[in-house]
């Protein structure tokens, strides 16, 4: 039913009446005041409205004086209540707003059955609540019965917003977040129906916040709690039969924003995750396209995080919607709304601290998800593989709001990207030779056959290390379709639109397409079946990629240390050069010819200290091919030996040797070895190959020696050696500065900490590149305090402690086998019935509750940790973290004495 309302006088006094309704609510005002010294006091009233069928509690906020002002709606999301917005509320009282907030029916103190927005309902709820705005003295009107309103929310809130606006003209501007255009889209994409996150809703609707079923409200039917009887019939109907039907798709359309896409003409920012299998990127697509095809202002903001967790940039989205509210209800010119199109990435860094953070990338105009098409050459033969019996066991991509789970250790190849063998078909692209940023839908073409009916299928892009041994599902996402047909002659070819993200390709890395049979986060056939996939079109096959390249990064400010150090960095290197002309080494030993480094007695004393050591009767020996990871607590020493392995400082005793070589100060040797220690300097208005080939001059060896595009490739820094320094990320200086020490493709390169200031997909990418130097048979040596990087980067291990050696040797040596399995999990120890369980899994020696969760060993002949985690998910174990019982953090702790603090 339309609830625009129109301004004759007959159609007011319709209003009016509904107005009464309201005013004639249960409960009294309560005012209280929200003190602070940052703006003008702010009171609260508390009433509880009548509407009905049910009571929906309300918090009014406005600041003491100013007038009239615009009035602003705001929604919570699904299983929150009016409070979850109050801190909001109160700043933009502050500001100059008159706000209203309010839990929905069936939430927070609210009566009432939940319709997921119904406009029978909850829509018309907002419109009461409008009409008691428009009833108050502070509220600005445009015309008597119409205040100026704008609406905001996330999820549950933002979609209200959207269905206010297309069913009341009196909204003049919203800012919904995270939320959807058509909810039968987002819980049955393609016609696969999203099982996990729809058990969630209903799950959590159908208890009090004791966890006791909820009387009274959901038609005293077990399991449908506080929904409405038609949502609770439609969800039990289509969890049963795991396919969603027409009348279920016909009845959440009728509650989606779309029903109404055309009526929603005001200007809206438009704020999505980007990791956010619940409503993705997809779903703020068509929104911005139906509102601004309508003749309305857009802006849409990608956010790193979402439903599945990450950083949701409370601060700076709230700003951004108090800016857009005062261009379009204050009608404030002036105020900066920002951009059309903003995106959120990894890898930025503020180069006036040297933190890692995030930055923004925008352009003048909203790309969509298909602009700056690029073709990215598939291969793979035609490939058949199993849709299992019962599903099971599934694949793993997203959990609902699993952001603990997503950190999982990817040496156990475990993740949220689990395939398991037989049950899905892949199709690799060559190295990329240039890096790629991917920012919108992928699109492929593929040729679909099977032993039956319908096959359901979920197609995963990959983004694959140079190495081919990590592999990264960007945010997570993975995209079902159900292909009808399948079993007849010749089978369907279908265009499947895989996941939209923003996600950066490193030169080297692969694409790697995944057609799986089974996800653990959808409902999936189960009867057993055999799919035949193979890529279609043979004149053109390959994914389709969006690049979106008219999306611009923000550069950062340059500081003016960076400006000093190169010039530092220069004369150091003279000083160098001029002591290696002066000083002849050690006669070399033959028989080390061949040994990267052996230390031996090495002795560094404080200062004229003749009690405390830096570093101690050190002695280790390091070989071709291993990739050494130095590691120790602060003031180990490790530091100090690698100063002493450079020849940048001398020992008091000892020796280091490099190929045979003795070293000193200016050793001719030192040119088979590059270093990173204690950072690099860059000119800022040079380009990054300038700078490169600066530092080479200074060393007075000849051009051809530096091997430059040798190390560029390795070092995987694309199209970015053609930018100023400048506008590099602190991730793209630290691949710079690794670049600068592979010049020349020396046979040892010792890195210091080069991780430092990086986020992890910056430390994923220095990783790869320390294993792609390694794999020519050159030699690493790289000190770290990132015990997880060393773990899954390095071969060899040397432990310090006081300066001394404390353990050497292989990194599976010191951390043990890794046959016992660690898995925390919320809640109370399991019971001794559902340890059974487990211990009747396969490959599950035994099974025990520990301190800090379960402890398990396992028959490694029979299972993997990869596979276990499936089955200890469908027995109800909430697992919270998953990691084998004897990792290197452990075994460093043990080393070194635990916490000595």
């Amino acid at each position: 039913m339309d609830l625009r309302l129109p301004r004759s006088r007959s159609r007011r006094i319709v209003a009016g009446a509904a107005a009464l309704i309201v005013l004639a609510g249960l409960g009294t005002w309560t005012a209280t005041a929200a003190t602070g010294d940052d703006g003008p006091r702010v009171q609260r009233s508390d009433r509880t409205m009548a509407m009905p069928g049910a009571r929906i509690d309300t918090s009014y906020f406005a600041a003491e004086g100013g007038g009239r002002r615009p009035a602003v709606l705001l929604g919570h999301g699904f299983g929150g209540s009016k409070d979850d917005n109050r801190k909001q509320a109160e700043q933009l009282a502050k500001d100059g707003y008159a706000v209203l907030t309010w839990s929905a029916r069936g939430f927070g103190d609210s009566t009432g059955k939940i319709g997921l927005n119904d406009p029978e309902h909850e829509v018309k709820d907002v419109s009461r609540m409008i009409d008691w705005l428009a009833k108050r003295p502070e509220v600005q009107l445009d015309k008597a019965g119409d205040p100026r309103v704008g609406m905001s929310g996330a999820s549950y809130g933002g979609a209200i917003a959207l269905l206010a606006a297309g069913h009341d003209g009196r909204v003049d501007a919203i800012a919904p977040q995270i939320t959807y255009w058509n909810l039968a889209d987002a819980l049955f994409p393609n016609g696969v129906f999203k099982k996990l996150w729809a058990g969630l809703f209903f799950t959590t609707a159908s208890v009090d916040l004791t966890g006791s079923p909820q009387p009274g409200n959901g038609g005293g039917k077990p399991g449908c709690g506080r929904f409405a009887k038609d949502l609770c019939a439609m969800y039990e109907r289509v969890a049963v039969s795991g396919k969603p039907d027409d009348a279920a798709r016909k009845l959440l359309e009728q509650r989606s924003p779309s029903a109404v896409g055309d009526r929603i003409d005001v200007p809206a920012l438009i704020t999505q995750g980007q990791s956010d299998s619940l409503f993705p990127l997809g779903q703020a697509d068509a929104m911005a396209k139906a509102i601004k095809g309508n003749g309305a202002p857009v802006a849409v903001d990608w956010i790193p995080g979402g439903h599945d967790g990450g950083d949701t940039e409370l601060g700076r989205i709230q700003a951004r919607t108090t800016a857009w509210f005062d261009r379009y209800l204050k009608d404030d010119k002036g105020a900066d709304t920002g951009p059309a199109f903003r995106v959120t990435r990894t890898g930025g860094v503020d180069t006036a601290d040297g933190a890692a953070r995030t930055r923004g990338a925008d352009s003048d105009t909203y790309p969509g998800l298909e602009a700056g098409d690029r073709t990215v050459a598939l291969s793979g033969r035609e490939q058949s593989f199993a849709n299992p019996p019962g599903a099971s066991p599934p694949a793993i991509s997203a959990l609902p709001g699993g952001g603990a789970l997503s950190q999982l250790p990817s040496s156990l190849g475990v993740g949220l990207s689990l395939d398991v063998p037989g049950q899905y078909a892949r199709f690799d692209s060559a190295p990329l030779r240039k890096q790629m940023q991917i920012t919108g839908e992928p699109t492929v073409r593929v040729k679909v056959s099977a032993d039956a009916k319908d096959a359901v299928l979920f197609g995963k892009l990959y983004d694959v290390g140079a190495n081919g041994r990590q592999q990264v599902l960007p945010s997570q996402l993975v995209s079902p379709v159900r292909v009808s047909g399948a079993d007849q002659d010749g089978g369907r070819t279908v265009e499947l639109k895989l996941p939209a993200v923003d996600h950066k390709v490193a030169a080297g890395h692969k694409l790697r397409l995944v057609l799986s049979a089974t996800d653990l986060g959808y409902a999936t056939p189960n009867d057993p079946a055999t799919y035949t996939v193979s890529l279609a079109d043979a004149s053109e096959k390959g994914v389709h990629v969006p690049t979106a390249p008219e999306v611009d990064t923000q550069p950062a400010g340059v500081p003016a240390w960076v400006w000093a150090l190169p010039v530092a960095g220069l004369a150091i290197a003279g000083g160098l050069i001029f002591t290696s002309r002066r000083r002849a080494s050690a006669a070399p030993d033959p028989e080390l010819a061949g040994v990267p480094l052996q230390i031996t007695g090495l002795t560094k004393r404080y200062g004229k200290s003749g009690d405390r050591y830096a570093v101690r009767d050190l002695s280790f020996r390091v070989e071709q091919g291993q990739v050494l990871g130095l590691l120790g607590p602060n003031g180990a020493g490790k530091t100090t030996t690698l100063r002493m392995l450079m020849g940048l400082i001398t020992p008091d005793a000892g020796e280091i040797r490099v190929f045979g070589h003795q070293i000193t100060p200016g050793a001719p040797v030192l040119s088979r070895t590059g270093s990173f220690v204690e950072g690099a300097g860059f000119l800022p208005h040079l380009t990054g190959r300038q700078n490169l080939e600066l530092y080479w001059r200074a060393t007075g060896r000849p051009a051809e020696d530096a091997h430059l595009e040798e190390a560029l490739e390795i070092a995987g820094l694309g199209d970015a050696l053609a930018r100023a320094v400048r506008t590099y990320s602190q991730g793209m200086r630290q691949r710079l500065a690794i670049a600068q020490a592979m010049l020349g493709l020396p046979d040892l390169l010792i890195l210091d900490e080069p991780t430092n200031g990086l986020d992890p997909p910056q430390i994923r990418e220095m990783r790869e590149v320390l294993i792609r130097y390694a794999e020519g048979g050159r030699t690493v040596i790289v000190s770290s305090h990132l015990l997880a990087e060393v773990e899954q980067s390095c071969t060899h291990l040397v432990v310090m402690d006081r300066g001394q050696l404390v353990q050497a040797g292989p990194v599976a040596e010191i951390t043990g086998n890794g046959d016992g399995l660690l898995v925390g999990h919320d809640g109370e120890p399991l019971s001794e019935a559902l340890l059974e369980k487990v211990r009747a899994l396969p490959g599950v020696a035994a099974a025990a509750n520990g301190p800090d969760g379960l402890l398990l060993r396992l028959d490694h002949d029979a299972t993997t940790p990869a596979r276990l985690l499936p089955e200890l998910l469908e027995l109800g174990i909430q697992v919270s973290s998953y990691g084998t019982e004897h990792r290197l953090e452990d075994a460093f702790l043990t080393l070194i004495g635990g916490d000595r603090s």
